[in-house]
């Protein structure tokens, strides 16, 4: 398991008790800083090995700390203060752990929507929150008409017993960007739930939920081409076609094998 670790933002004394007995007990801990963690480490006897994790070394580190996770170790992740992967480290870790169906959890945050876009994987450059929606209709349309025009991620709180209704509101607002239902936050059940707006993903109705929605990628001009043509254009500037495929189907937002099949001849 990958632990993503809240650190305290200033006083040491704020960090929980459930983040000191994760850095005390994991194999390793990455830190942004490694002497500045050492103070937090220093203060509760903290004895793990440290190993830099930064922001010039993140996409390299991936591959070692994926293969010890693989192995079985617990490692944890800090950053000099705050919560990894809101403007710090972790996220592109994160992404390649969700990619290869590795675990991972967030630690010591105190707020819900907070915690669910760290967990859901998605970029954080900008994140807006849009608590409950209101109850009536108009009220809606109108409140989520607010985030239309924001690129960056958002998060809304959801309540089981308005989910079907919720769900057709986002869709209608947001179109079918990725989104992932957060629930159970830190507890023993935590689980993501990915899909698309539009659809309707299975989850367990209980208790309450946060939604995340990908933030809107910026327009891409090769989408307005058809799938081969797309994978030409690549092909064009010296792509290999295995990666050409790739990058078309990120840019869709589609699976690799869909872009394959009707491309397969090229």
């Amino acid at each position: 398991m990958l632990y993503l670790v809240c650190t305290p933002i200033g006083n040491l004394q704020d960090v929980t008790l459930r983040a000191l007995e994760v850095l005390k007990s994991v194999s390793l801990i990455l830190a942004e800083d490694t002497r500045h963690s050492a103070i937090l480490c220093a203060q509760y006897g903290i004895t793990a090995p440290m190993a830099s994790y930064q922001k010039f070394n993140e996409k390299s580190k991936c591959n070692e700390i994926a293969e010890r996770l693989r192995a079985g170790e617990d490692i944890a992740l800090i950053t000099d203060a705050g919560t990894p992967c809101i403007s710090d480290p972790g996220g592109v870790l994160v992404q390649r752990l969700i990619d290869e169906g590795l675990p991972y959890t967030l630690v010591g945050s105190a707020c819900a929507f907070v915690s669910a876009a760290v967990l859901s994987g998605f970029s954080l450059g900008a994140l807006a929150f849009g608590g409950f929606l209101p109850e009536k209709n108009a009220a809606r349309e109108k409140h989520l008409a607010q985030f239309a025009s924001f690129g960056g991620c958002l998060t809304f709180y959801v309540s089981p017993h308005a989910w079907e209704r919720d769900l057709a509101c986002f869709a209608a607002a947001f179109g079918g960007r990725r989104a992932v239902l957060v629930r159970e936050i830190s507890k023993k059940f935590e689980e993501c739930v990915r899909f698309r707006l539009g659809e309707t993903p299975d989850f367990t109705q209980k208790g309450e939920y946060v939604l995340v929605i990908e933030g809107q990628a910026p327009e891409n001009k090769r989408n307005a081409l058809s799938v081969r043509e797309h994978v030409q254009s690549y092909l064009d500037e010296g792509v290999p076609k295995k990666e050409a495929v790739k990058r078309t189907a990120a840019d869709r937002g589609v699976a690799k094998s869909d872009i394959y099949r009707q491309t397969v001849d090229m």
